[in-house]
């Protein structure tokens, strides 16, 4: 049997002479942190002071030993970040250039001083640049020409940290006669049997050329929800063509993986184990499988060209939100963090996370998680922003990373579509790039010809699109709303969040509204700073362009300005961004099925910084985060404003049909209710009901001292027919207590209204920094009260409670 040791301790980092320890999987900058060498580069301003770690070249030494009687000994580093050359006893074994690929090297026989040297990704990247000629981009900085996580070099939310370092796991394979070189899994469904057809090739050795082998392959259930208990197996001789070979098995009456929300996650063992003439296993691979079909839908209609998931033959409105490496360090992020940050995406009711193309192809824990909890992924193939050499070395580096990342992927049941870039379809079209670039090549080639090429040979299950956005060919704009996929970026940038209410995008693939972190995130990340919107903290912890200027318009189309009163701009900061999102959101879910999903803008951070995420650079919710869990819930009752008045509707995603009585209620300034009105509503299951509303419950056009307030299953929608800045709103008045569960660690802050209090928000970190509150902005009426749960909260006081507590209106 195959022999695998993990290379993961006696490392040293060598530094100005010395040897430091090293931590692999790691890199440069986490060495360097963990012998104090360098400052945290997320504290202050100290990104820029580390700025020379990604111009060094770097060696990391060890010692390889290694015995036994194995004839085949091989050195796999399953990432190397990212030009580096593999030296061993003082003999080159070969030099690497992609961060994204596996890299294997014989060293049977061989022993001694083992160093990885690697060069600084700018010298490569120049290097590069002279070979193939510039290209443009969005960043002054040469990601494009170089096969590593782009975003190290910094972004419009992300600092510029260029790694290096084995940032993946390293081992030492040992083995005899054969090993498996690539399994692939094609998992399909027949009816109501699961099929698997696997693809399997191996490596021998010279002595096992002409050796019949064979194979043991087993499928059996797991979990509660799989009905399949069997196993189905099949072993014995295998016709090799060469050195490759085919299996199908078939599993009957196979319970179905779905997203969450559809349905189960059942999920299967795949074991395969390779066995020698006698029978003695030589090699094995594992995998969890699920059984499931997945399309897109692209067919054209009355309103165009239309993107629309369909899993297991039923059509899906994706509740999605873009996904960033979780840390500008990747290594550090561990399969707990990856558990953490997705089961915070699946209680927000998310559905699909897009693994967006300027990041990493994650670790498989990430994948892992996303099985099991139902969330659907759509991966991008790691292209953004930029126009990209197809020339060498580039070429032939794209072409195995891709191999690469798709057979390493695809047995993940939640990979529902591989997408072949990040908006550079679109930014050729409009960026300016088509004269500088004056015939030469820039990606086209890759997203049109490679990629769907590599797709449809090794992964033929599942679907393949060109962009992100792209309206399906180059008969139509990449970004016109009403062909494919769509990024809605005119909105933040230079519009009202209210323009999202112009048009019914397709697939809304992108948008967001930047907002700050959390105040103790802040205070952690600018120690000793007095904060303000424009103090030299701040401003260093926004990398968007003019990203300060837009938030504070944001900010002045609906409410006064803050002057001189950070706290409350950070809370009117954090409202807008709440807001935008949810009127997007309700927006396009109300015109299901002609807009067929929403992936936002972005669900987290990889620093602390302002930026359009949900959750923060320290792991703390924003209002925004809580606004996600609302308007992505299955039901979800929405006051959409439009030329005509507002309109009401009665979004129901879930499997059952929604009945209820919506409570319709025109609310005076005051908080007197000037008239009431009950409608019975009923929506079939994944549809929509927009009732009429009765006259006498809407406010006057313009109004700034009445609201429409609308109940419905403990759920609420407001509507306020003026900017806020606008409505006369009272002075907010209301009464806080608290509630100690018994030994559960909770307290309850308990607020009852006594005026109109419009998205009163519990800033939890207030409280003190580990405390969290389960609720983000509420709305009451006089009389009303409001249970918020906090956790995590030390000195429990009912006057900081109070002082924690924000909402709009005059103080």
């Amino acid at each position: 049997m195959k022999d695998v040791t993990q290379l993961s301790e006696g490392w040293r980092l060598r530094h100005e002479g010395a040897l430091l320890p090293a931590a692999v999987p790691g890199c440069v900058h986490t060495d360097l942190l963990a012998a104090q060498v360098i400052p945290d580069p997320f504290i202050g301003r100290n990104e820029a002071e580390i700025a020379w770690v990604g111009r060094q070249e770097w060696s990391y030494v060890t010692e390889l030993e290694h015995h036994g009687r194995h004839e085949r000994a091989e050195l796999v580093f399953e990432g190397l970040d990212t030009a580096a050359e593999v030296i061993l006893a003082g003999e080159s074994l070969g030099t690497t250039r992609n961060m994204h690929r596996v890299h294997r090297f014989d060293v049977t026989g061989r022993t001694g001083p083992l160093e990885v040297r690697f060069s600084s990704a700018y010298e490569e990247a120049d290097r590069v640049r002279a070979l193939t000629g510039e290209r443009p981009n969005v960043y002054p900085e040469p990601f494009q020409y170089i096969r590593k996580m782009a975003c190290s070099f910094g972004w419009d939310w992300g600092p510029t940290v260029v790694t290096a370092g084995m940032w993946r796991p390293v081992r030492l394979e040992r083995w005899s006669t054969a090993r498996f070189d690539l399994v692939r899994p094609l998992v399909t469904v027949d009816g109501t049997t699961g099929r698997v057809e696997l693809r399997v090739r191996v490596s021998r050795t010279e002595s096992a050329a002409d050796r019949t082998l064979s194979l043991r392959a087993t499928v059996a259930g797991t979990g509660a929800a799989a009905s399949f208990e069997g196993e189905v197996s099949f072993e014995g001789e295998v016709s090799f063509e060469g050195d490759e070979a085919v299996v199908t098995l078939e599993v009957p009456e196979a319970a179905l993986w779905w997203p969450r929300g559809y349905g189960g996650q059942p999920l299967y063992d795949l074991d395969v184990t390779l066995l020698d003439e006698g029978g003695a296993p030589l090699d094995t691979w594992r995998r969890r499988i699920g059984f499931r079909t997945v399309e897109i839908d692209c067919s054209g209609d009355e309103h165009g060209t239309g993107f629309t998931f369909v899993v297991n033959g039923v059509r899906i409105f994706a509740r999605g939100v873009n996904w960033i490496p979780d840390d500008v360090l990747p290594s550090r992020v561990t399969p707990e963090r990856y558990r953490t940050r997705l089961t915070q995406a699946a209680e927000a009711n998310i559905d699909l996370v897009r693994v967006w193309g300027g990041g990493i192809y994650e670790d498989d824990a990430f994948y892992d998680v996303c099985d099991e909890l139902g969330l659907m992924v759509w991966q991008d193939f790691l292209f953004a922003c930029a126009a990209y050499p197809e020339e060498q070395p580039l070429r032939g580096e794209v072409e195995a990373e891709a191999c690469d990342n798709v057979v390493r992927l695809m047995a993940h049941p939640s990979l529902v579509l591989w997408n072949g870039n990040n908006e550079n379809l679109w930014g050729f079209r409009d960026w300016d790039w088509e004269a500088p670039l004056a015939g030469d090549s820039w990606g086209e080639g890759y997203y049109l010809g490679i990629l769907p090429r590599i797709v449809a040979e090794l992964d033929p299950t599942r679907p393949y699109t060109a962009g992100s956005p792209w309206s399906g060919s180059w008969d139509h704009h990449p970004n016109a709303p009403r062909h494919g996929t769509h990024h809605s970026w005119e909105v933040w940038n230079r519009q009202d969040y209210a323009e999202y209410r112009a048009s019914v995008p397709r697939f809304v693939a992108e948008f967001g509204w930047q907002a700050p972190p959390a105040l103790a995130t802040l205070r952690r990340a600018l120690p000793g700073e007095e904060l303000a919107p424009d103090s030299p903290g701040m401003l260093h912890h926004q990398k968007a362009d003019d990203g300060n200027g837009k938030l504070n318009r944001g900010i002045e189309r609906h409410f006064a300005l803050p002057e001189g009163d950070f706290d409350r701009w950070h809370y009117l900061a954090q409202v807008v961004q709440a807001r935008a999102v949810a009127a997007g959101i309700e927006h396009w879910r109300a015109n299901w099925p002609v807009c067929a999903g929403t992936v936002v803008w972005q669900l987290n951070d990889c620093w602390p910084v302002s930026s359009w995420a949900a959750i923060d650079g320290d792991g703390r919710l924003k209002p925004l985060y809580h606004e996600l869990r609302r308007v992505y819930a299955d039901r979800l009752l929405a006051l959409v404003p439009s030329t005509d008045g507002p309109v009401l509707a009665v979004d129901n995603q879930s499997s059952s049909p929604w009945r209820t009585a919506v409570t319709l209620r025109r609310v005076g300034a005051d908080g007197t209710v000037l008239r009431e009105a009950v409608v019975e509503v009923e929506a079939a299951p994944r549809s929509v009901a927009r009732p009429a509303l009765p006259a006498e419950v809407v406010p006057a056009p313009g109004s700034g001292k009445e609201l429409l307030v609308a109940d419905a299953d403990g759920l609420r929608a407001v509507h306020v027919p003026v900017v806020d800045k606008e409505f006369a709103y009272p002075a907010p008045h209301y009464d806080v207590r608290l509630e100690t569960r018994a030994g559960s660690g909770t307290v309850d802050v308990v607020v009852t209204a006594h005026s109109l209090v419009r998205d009163l928000l519990l800033r939890a970190d207030r409280l003190g920094p580990a405390a969290t509150a389960d609720r983000g902005l509420i709305t009451l009426l006089p009389g009303e009260e409001a249970r918020i749960a906090v956790t995590g909260w030390a000195e429990v006081d009912v006057a900081a409670a109070r002082g924690a507590l924000l909402s709009v209106g005059p103080a």
